[in-house]
């Protein structure tokens, strides 16, 4: 914070001629910040996530967004048939199955 505040003391008066880069050095930094730790990481964990239920095939285990476990039966282009306990079938769309810790959650409990 000691660069921002001494860039910010910098900056040429009311009055006095300057580099005008320099006058928006403080809102360029800002910006670069703000991609580098919220930007850029989000949009690496949406292309993981968009990775992850594309490699997703018959046979494996997942957990939905709205918390349902099961099994893979069957893989549609959009959709995946799975199967929860009872044997019972729900058809569900690939955009629902969810990347947090859908294996180590599973396991071999069933």
């Amino acid at each position: 914070m000691d660069l921002i505040s001494s860039i910010i003391l910098m900056a040429p008066q009311d009055g006095e001629g300057g580099n005008p880069l320099v006058s928006f050095l403080p809102l360029i930094l800002i910006i670069l910040v703000f991609y580098m730790f919220f930007i850029r990481p989000q949009m690496k964990k949406q292309k993981d996530l968009r990775k992850y239920r594309e490699s997703l095939q018959k046979g494996d285990k997942i957990i939905t967004i709205g918390g349902i476990h099961g099994k893979i039966v069957e893989v549609q282009d959009r959709t995946f048939t799975i199967e929860v306990e009872g044997q019972n079938r729900l058809k569900i769309e690939k955009s629902a199955a969810a990347m947090d810790g859908a294996s180590e959650n599973l396991g071999d409990k069933r």
